[in-house]
């Protein structure tokens, strides 16, 4: 994607920029996903494209490959029917041959890899095993999450703003009560709050696999004020100011999701891509099943309140005074 396009999608995009941004600094993998995905890559990206000489960038690029293309350093998954999956692996295992392993030892830059077996049944048709499937993970004991607000000057007449909430991985039981409460608060109050009362095109609420609780908006009129909001939803939710249709009506909208039929080039990448199982998504789909009343207003008290959860903040809009005046927030 070239430069021009990543500054375009901005709008139609923002809020998701700023979730990525407002995330950073509370998981081990935010600062990548910023760097990869946010805008630190757009900043980069415009960085590159008006430089005069892109010599420096050129020189780089064998470097670049020598990473990318190493054989140590891949995993593939393949998806295929099982009659095809033995033609399909011995194509796989002839492509890593071909590409060249390190010729001499480097020291990583993060050294704490950690190597864990997948829990995976064995494939149809015996072609491999969970022993012979391994992940490597990449650790950083030294990392603690901190809270950070930024806001970027960006030249448009609305906000794109997220809160992020550090709380459980998808394994913890209480992931599936954050899950239903935010799709409950994301209905029944941020709705009302964000766009009907504040007149933004929309917002809401959603939990990721790894645990990071997002509140967003998009086209905001508001900033601050909607920031207030977030904070209002979440003590609505610990008054537990809900009634038991709206907790069902948010788990229906939760298990459609749940159980969306599964594209057959997806099968598998939950496995492949963050190492959750099919019986993880089962215990998972068992503690939806189980989430009461008491549940959700336990969930909101312990990770949503404030101060009880590691949260970041970020803003992409115009200049804001609320902003320049408070000096926790950092602007760009």
């Amino acid at each position: 994607m070239t430069a021009q396009e990543l500054s375009n999608g901005i709008p139609d995009s923002g809020h998701m920029y700023a979730s990525i941004r407002a995330s950073r600094t509370l998981t081990p993998a935010g600062e990548l996903q910023e760097m990869f995905n946010g805008m630190e890559q757009v900043k980069l990206m415009k960085r590159i494209a008006e430089m005069p000489d892109i010599k420096p960038v050129l020189r780089k690029l064998p470097r670049i490959k020598k990473h990318l293309l190493n054989s140590d350093n891949l995993r593939c998954s393949v998806n295929a029917t099982p009659q095809q999956i033995p033609q399909a692996a011995k194509a796989v295992e002839k492509f890593i041959k071909d590409i060249p392993r390190s010729k001499k030892e480097r020291k990583p830059v993060r050294p704490y890899v950690v190597e864990k077996p997948s829990d995976s049944n064995t494939v149809e048709g015996g072609e491999l095993t969970s022993a012979q499937i391994t992940r490597k993970l990449i650790t950083d004991p030294t990392f603690k999450p901190c809270q950070m607000k930024t806001h970027f000057l960006l030249p448009f007449p609305v906000n794109y703003i997220s809160e992020c909430v550090r709380t459980v991985p998808f394994t913890a039981a209480d992931h599936a009560s954050l899950r239903i409460l935010a799709r409950l608060m994301a209905a029944k109050f941020l709705h009302t709050e964000i766009r009907e009362k504040g007149g933004a095109y929309g917002g809401g609420a959603q939990l990721s696999h790894n645990g990071i609780f997002t509140f967003y908006s998009y086209r905001d009129p508001n900033s601050i004020a909607t920031l207030a909001a977030f904070e209002k939803a979440a003590e609505w939710a610990k008054a537990g100011q809900f009634t038991q249709q709206d907790i069902d009506e948010a788990k229906l909208a939760v298990f459609a999701a749940v159980d969306a039929p599964i594209a057959p080039s997806d099968k598998g990448m939950n496995q492949f891509l963050y190492g959750i199982s099919d019986e993880m998504k089962q215990k998972h789909r068992e503690h939806l099943f189980t989430v009461s009343k008491d549940h959700l207003v336990d969930a909101a008290s312990k990770y949503l309140a404030a101060g009880r959860s590691t949260r970041g903040l970020a803003v992409l809009g115009p200049e804001n005074t609320d902003t320049a005046k408070d000096p926790s927030w950092v602007i760009r």
